[in-house]
């Protein structure tokens, strides 16, 4: 069922994202250093799979099969040439999805970092980034997003360029951001949530807040230090699903789905608006995240 971002804020109501969408895939049968955005072309089922299972569990805000769906990312499958091809499949899939769901559903075109760094801690342009975001944008908006959704950002003018080429490409469309707080509550690059805060309200993005990271502690923090700083804005809770350990060389989350009902009362009335999960989740977390918020 369509609608629109504000309709879903203006409720008053906490609003529930989806949770991990690799997770499911290696399930699935995608193995290790296989592109998860080629299976928008060859797996087009499975994909909509996904979405369908975290819609049925209450997911308002479902995330397009495009994380690493640039084409800095794509370069390591030797896929570069394909991105605006993936990108615009993956949307299409979200968008029959979204619109067929019994509930109000929006689709967010998920836009990761390039994996590459900027100068001067690496060789990428600042300009290059902003021109490979604005290529995948781009292919979002014209497959059918509602919104356009940069997460898991370490380096603040890595998220400006994601903005930039954003805007370029899709200026119709809003934004929302997250950063990934891993490193004893800062990013990878030092960037404190409060850091964070200042800069990302800057960009005029309609929501904002952390995702992935080292578990649920480390996502209430950051959302209880972002809410201090500004009581109105729109905050998004993304924890993985626990924190992972190793079983035969393979990454195996400790939370439970009840584990992660708590979590999501507990970042609701921290001040997070926008609730949902990231590695290690499946429709199961979400739907206790659903039920939990009831």
């Amino acid at each position: 069922m369509k609608t629109t971002f504000q309709d879903l804020i203006s409720s008053g109501k906490p609003v529930i994202a989806d949770g991990a969408m690799g997770t499911i895939l290696f399930e699935l049968g995608l193995t290790q250093g296989d592109s998860p955005e080629l299976w928008n072309v060859e797996h087009p089922d499975r994909i909509r799979n996904v979405h369908r299972a975290y819609i049925e569990a209450g997911a308002q805000i479902i995330l397009t099969n495009t994380f690493g769906c640039n084409r800095y990312r794509l370069k390591l499958h030797k896929l570069s040439d394909r991105a605006i091809e993936f990108n615009q499949a993956a949307a299409s899939l979200a968008r029959t999805e979204a619109d067929e769901a019994p509930q109000p559903v929006i689709v967010a075109g998920d836009m990761g970092p390039t994996g590459s760094l900027l100068k001067p801690y690496g060789d990428m342009e600042f300009d290059d980034a902003v021109s490979a975001f604005a290529e995948q944008a781009g292919a979002l908006a014209e497959g059918g997003v509602d919104i356009l959704w940069i997460e898991t950002m370490s380096d603040l003018e890595e998220v400006r360029a994601a903005v930039e080429g954003a805007r370029r490409a899709a200026p119709q469309l809003p934004l929302v951001t997250t950063m990934t707080f891993d490193t004893n509550g800062r990013t990878m690059f030092g960037v404190t949530p409060e850091r964070a805060f200042e800069v990302l309200i800057g960009f005029d993005v309609v929501a904002l807040g952390g995702n992935c990271g080292n578990g649920i502690e480390e996502i209430e923090t950051v959302v209880s230090k972002m809410h201090a700083l500004g009581k109105n804005a729109v905050l998004i809770a993304k924890a993985n699903a626990g924190v992972p350990h190793l079983e035969a060389g393979v990454p195996v989350y400790d939370a439970a789905p009840s584990d992660m009902g708590r979590y999501a009362v507990r970042v609701r009335n921290l001040g997070a608006t926008i609730i949902g999960a990231c590695c290690g989740s499946t429709p199961d977390h979400i739907r206790a995240i659903a039920e939990a918020l009831k």
